[in-house]
């Protein structure tokens, strides 16, 4: 056992009581504001949409939330501790992609959906087809993303309760699924909208603390440190300058084209973070909210850079590979090494970190799956299976009967996924959201003459093509940080399939419409268009 972990380990037993005393406070305050929001839940609007109730900020404050994941907090910490400069890349991307989101994507979406994507797709297309691909589509992608969370959530849980035993940390999994199922079927949208609130000033807090003491410690030069976090990752100044990660070879090169084409686009087709633009009440509230939004998520990321070269600087690589060999425990070991490996302030601020680590999973898993969930009970259950016949009741039931089913599929596969690095597997869910989800929105939006046809090629076809690629890739099997390391099935070499992919489902929007004889729905469109642009007729 490296010496990280065995401090870990150590603190982690020492003060054991402290830290299962944080995580109880902070489940059992979510808990409570869930049932409190689950009184307040009376009908579909409240369910899906928080009776629309939540202002430009609080709204702004629930996305921030919701998009900082376990990827953003752990994931890039760790990649730019391991890598340098280029680990910085994935903060880039998350953060450039809010323009994409911003400028084409929230304020239409806001006066043309009512609770989904679906709503938007199918606005001027046949109904039945395109909610089963919307819907399909929307549960994949939030699956991808949730894989990202559950396995943050494995290793963190298994670092502060020294779990080392895979049923162990597969039991830990199983009990952030649970968590979340319990959370959306109770608290529906508005529960879990005041979740991500108290989560995102959490989050900030926790990171604002942590790059206060990586500063203080390195008296404010940040000079000093970057210089230190070269020296110690024994990579010298190559450590600070592009191509530790992406500039070896043409394929690595490729992959980081891939990977941010992949993170600007993914976000604006990313289904939990589109469902909250229908919370405001309108959408000037909508647009304020992505203002919010950026400037809280940018604040952030500049934080990540004081993270990862303050982990870099301060732990010696082979013990944060040690710990977890994607690097996703540099934060919290940070957290340790600050407050001092062998003293109370060390575990204090190590479970505290981890506490706010964890809350920022249960925060984002509970949004995703209320995602997918609303996605089959509007769109497949009431509007496809039910030939929009369903009332709100049974509507509502099947989207917690489905909250279970895509609960129990993400900690099988969270199981999985443990130890992938959170940021490539969030990369992975942009990838796919981008091929799926954001031709389709963009061709319905602006795009007079697609059609049905056009959607239906467009979504399972960037799906297939997205998913299919990565099942090939490096990311399943083939490399030691595989999901199944010990076989090699791999042809695709890239571990992002976006430069494909992406390009893929644009083309394949076209091919489908044109190729179709169905004649669009140009007095629709016209309605759609007034709509989207004016919220006029906006629910």
């Amino acid at each position: 056992m490296s010496p990280a972990i065995t401090l870990a380990a150590g603190e982690a037993s020492e003060h054991r009581p402290l830290i299962i005393s944080l995580f109880a406070v902070f489940v059992v305050a979510t808990l409570v504001i869930t049932v409190w929001a689950g009184r307040q839940t009376k009908d579909a609007a409240d369910f899906y949409a928080g009776g629309r109730q939540f202002t430009g900020f609080q709204n702004g404050l629930a996305v921030s939330g919701d998009y900082m994941s376990a990827a953003s907090f752990l994931g890039i910490a760790g990649a730019i501790a391991l890598f340098g400069y280029d680990g910085f890349l994935y903060s880039v991307g998350f953060l450039v992609a809010w323009l994409v989101a911003l400028l084409l994507v929230a304020e239409p979406l806001r006066n043309s959906g009512r609770y989904t994507m679906g709503d938007v797709l199918a606005y001027r297309m046949r109904q039945r087809p395109v909610r089963t691909a919307a819907g399909t589509s929307t549960i994949v992608v939030s699956i991808f993303y949730l894989l990202a969370q559950m396995a943050g959530a494995g290793v963190l849980v298994s670092l502060l309760l020294g779990i080392t035993s895979d049923a162990g940390k597969i039991g830990v999994v199983a009990l952030v699924g649970v968590l979340m199922i319990v959370y959306v079927t109770i608290g529906g949208m508005k529960g879990t909208t005041w979740v991500q609130m108290v989560k995102a000033v959490l989050l900030i807090a926790g990171a604002l603390l942590l790059t206060f003491l990586v500063l203080l410690k390195f008296d404010f030069n940040v000079s000093d440190l970057l210089g230190s976090a070269a020296d110690n990752s024994g990579k010298g100044a190559a450590f600070l300058e592009p191509g530790l990660k992406y500039g070896a070879t043409g394929t690595t090169k490729l992959d980081f084209i891939s990977l941010g084409l992949a993170l600007v686009l993914g976000t604006a087709g990313l289904p939990h973070i589109l469902i909250r633009f229908y919370t405001v009440p309108t959408a000037k509230a909508a647009r304020k909210s992505v203002i919010w939004a950026i400037g809280l998520i940018g604040a952030f990321y500049l934080m990540t850079l004081a993270l990862g070269f303050g982990a870099a600087a301060l732990i010696k690589p082979d013990e944060i590979i040690a710990s977890n060999k994607a690097g996703n425990t540099a934060a919290p070991l940070l957290a340790l090494h600050l407050g001092g490996v062998d003293s109370n302030w060390g575990a204090i601020l190590l479970a505290t970190i981890s506490a706010v680590a964890f809350a920022t999973i249960l925060a984002v898993v509970a949004g995703l799956t209320l995602a997918s969930s609303s996605s089959f009970a509007h769109d497949i259950y009431a509007n496809v299976i039910k030939r929009g016949q369903a009332t709100e009741k049974q509507e509502m039931s099947a989207a917690r009967w489905a909250t279970v089913g895509i609960g129990a599929v993400s900690i099988l596969l969270g199981a999985l996924a443990r130890d992938l690095n959170v940021a490539g597997l969030v990369a992975l869910a942009f990838a796919v959201a981008a091929s799926a989800n954001l031709p389709t929105i963009i061709y319905s939006l602006f795009w007079k003459r697609f059609t049905t046809s056009g959607a239906l090629w467009s979504i399972y076809g960037g799906l297939v093509t997205a998913v299919g690629l990565v099942l090939f890739s490096p990311v399943v099997s083939g490399k030691p940080t595989s999901m199944f390391p010990d076989i090699d099935f791999h042809w695709f070499p890239l571990e992002n399939p976006g430069i494909i992919s992406i390009p893929v489902g644009f083309l394949l929007g076209i091919i489908g419409t044109y190729l179709s004889k169905e004649e669009p729905d140009k007095a629709k469109y016209a309605e759609l268009e007034v709509r989207s642009l004016t919220g006029t007729g906006a629910h």
